[in-house]
């Protein structure tokens, strides 16, 4: 245990030039009295680990020294290559620079541990499209993630929800694939709030030799998580009342909005005699409602609103005759 946490100490000083005691600690996840026994463990054992006293100071490696990653174990080192998503990477250019990293890699493993990259292949691919629907590969991201990866300014045109397109330039700090879409996170010059755009909108991608000061507050997965949540909540625009057998209840997670369903399920009033609960849950419109609560089959019934009841009454009558005349041509 101990190595591994010294091991992760002399990394994170090899990749940032100092770190305080407490920055250590906090990524450690240890005291700043443990960090101080391993960075005197460490010189012990001939690593050079220089210690800056006063109220700026901090710890750092002397001489621009490296470590070879012999240290790493095989689990270390599997996890490591699917770090790497090689899809994303070729879309993005930077297959060739991957493949370069990892030969890199391989070269500093034990020689029992060349072998990693591809046994953890074996054992885990992402596929992250949905199903019957083709990958989008945009024309526009190799120069996009250019942009973000040498964090320049770029300016392009976008094409709006609404169809028109506006041209202005770009701090670009980051790349999501959702699902099989591109989506990139950036500030339009001159603006404080970071966006979302669809890299599939943009063309006419110029990169520019300008950088930019990244924001060092901007923090990418939780930026993400934010955004779609608020995305997730602001389209349920709609609300429905229903009726859901045990087993209603039980599959409406996975028919609609997980998030919805499950609030609509805890605000829920019941059960009644027959176990049947009812629930008022968000939607998106009633057509989408309509769509989701039709797999539920005779799980469900809507109550409100009128208008989404009588599209089901009409659907009941249309199964009831289809099925009655199936049985009288059949014989039954």
């Amino acid at each position: 245990m101990r190595a591994a946490r010294l091991i992760r100490l002399v990394l994170l000083l090899q990749s940032r030039q100092s770190m305080t005691a407490g920055e250590l600690a906090a990524e450690l996840e240890v005291s700043e009295r443990t960090v101080a026994r391993d960075v005197e463990a460490l010189s012990e054992a001939g690593v050079p680990v220089y210690a800056d006293r006063g109220r700026a100071g901090g710890y750092r490696l002397v001489g621009g020294y490296r470590t070879r990653l012999t240290g790493l174990g095989r689990d270390e080192a599997e996890a490591l290559f699917l770090s790497g998503v090689p899809s994303a990477l070729r879309d993005m250019g930077l297959a060739d620079t991957a493949s370069a990293a990892r030969l890199k890699v391989s070269a500093a493993l034990l020689p029992e541990l060349r072998d990693a990259e591809h046994s953890a292949a074996q054992r885990f691919h992402l596929d992250a499209p949905h199903w019957w629907q083709p990958p989008e590969t945009p024309e526009a991201l190799p120069a996009v993630a250019e942009a973000v990866w040498g964090e320049t300014r770029m300016t392009a045109a976008y094409r709006r929800g609404d169809g028109s397109t506006v041209t202005r330039s770009w701090e670009p700090h980051g790349l999501v694939l959702k699902a099989g879409a591109w989506y990139l996170a950036a500030r339009p010059v001159g603006g404080r709030e970071h966006r979302v755009y669809r890299v599939a909108r943009f063309s006419e991608v110029t990169v520019t030799d300008e950088r930019f000061d990244r924001d060092p507050e901007f923090d990418l997965p939780s930026f993400w998580a934010e955004r779609a949540a608020a995305f997730a909540r602001a389209i349920l625009r709609e609300s429905v009342r229903l009726r859901l057998s045990e087993n209603g209840a039980r599959r409406l997670r996975a028919h609609t909005d997980r998030t919805a369903a499950e609030e609509a399920l805890a605000g829920g009033e019941g059960p009644d005699e027959r176990g049947w609960v009812t629930v008022t849950l968000a939607v998106e419109s009633l057509d989408v409602a309509y769509e989701q609560l039709l797999g539920l089959g005779p799980e469900v019934e809507v109550l409100q609103p009128p208008e989404l009841r009588a599209r089901f009454v009409r659907s009941a009558a249309a199964l009831a005759a289809l099925y009655g005349e199936a049985e009288t041509s059949s014989g039954t």
